[in-house]
């Protein structure tokens, strides 16, 4: 399999999906909006467009594949808004993929969701994904949705703080969040791409949802290092944007993109997942 891929935000995930596709003869079109961004998509095979900015030409027509990876905001969905309707009359693609968050579904206390759960997102962010989930699902209603838990890998994770002294072990008795590592994402895109099913929502998330305090511990303990102090969620000096990250705790089901996509986790906990990046860390280049 292989075809156009075009990224419309092409950032950590995008260049994850980036180095498998485009060794396999894949045409990855991406879309940055730094041109200091552009140069390093070039260095990995990736074309490199300036947007808003660069005329796409007929690229958002001529595509195969198409990965949105643009936030919204309370204006909308940026691509919607600016090329949906290009898009949406260039007819049958192979595969439309938006990447979305698992915060739509909005604090369960701990319990469970999965892909047919209510949406009740209590944040803005949250309430925008909704919006925008929505809309591309009624302007372009093949298109795939992936509900992201939080995203860690190499260079994104906790390592770099806990080796600069500036983790914290958050403790709020109760919270937990999922996580997915970027190759086992890569992983679950590839699949569907793969095998097509137009409209399909997937979580994608490992098999442990886990109190943060608990990551933070094991990867100071990989390091070698010692453990960040504990500091009471009431008391602990955090950004409004961090602060709100603990205004949810789910526990979010996987099944789907097992069943469906024959998708078997390589990192099924953070444990495998941090303990992989320190071994290539190690292993070096």
């Amino acid at each position: 399999m292989t075809g156009t891929l075009l990224v419309f935000g092409h950032g950590y995930t995008a260049t994850a999906l980036s180095r498998r596709l485009v060794p396999l003869g894949w045409r990855v079109v991406g879309t940055v909006r730094n041109p200091e961004h552009m140069r390093q998509l070039t260095e990995i095979g990736v074309e490199a467009r300036l947007w808003p900015g660069d005329d796409l030409g007929d690229i958002p027509e001529q595509a195969s594949h198409i990965l949105m990876s643009i936030a919204p905001d309370a204006g909308g969905d940026p691509v919607l808004n600016g090329l949906g309707g290009r898009m949406a009359r260039a007819g049958q693609r192979a595969w439309i993929g938006y990447l979305s968050t698992t915060g739509v579904y909005g604090d369960r206390g701990g319990g469970w969701v999965d892909e047919g759960s209510a949406l009740a997102p209590v944040t803005r962010r949250g309430a925008w994904r909704v919006n925008a989930e929505a809309a591309w699902h009624e302007r372009i209603e093949r298109t795939h949705i992936f509900r992201l838990a939080g995203i860690y890998g190499p260079g994104r994770g906790p390592f770099e703080k806990v080796r600069a002294g500036t983790a914290r072990r958050i403790i709020r008795p109760g919270q937990v969040f999922s996580r997915i590592h970027v190759d086992d994402l890569v992983s679950v895109l590839i699949a569907s791409m793969q095998r097509p099913d137009p409209g399909t929502i997937y979580n994608v998330c490992d098999d442990l949802a886990a109190p943060p305090e608990d990551v933070i511990e094991y990867a100071a303990r990989l390091l070698g290092m010692d453990v960040p102090v504990a500091v009471p969620f009431a008391s602990a000096e955090m950004s409004p944007m961090a602060r709100s990250f603990y205004s949810e705790s789910k526990r979010v089901r996987n099944d789907r993109i097992k069943a469906e996509l024959s998708v078997a986790l390589q990192y099924p906990t953070y444990r495998q997942g941090l303990r992989a990046i320190v071994d290539r860390e190690i292993a070096g280049p």
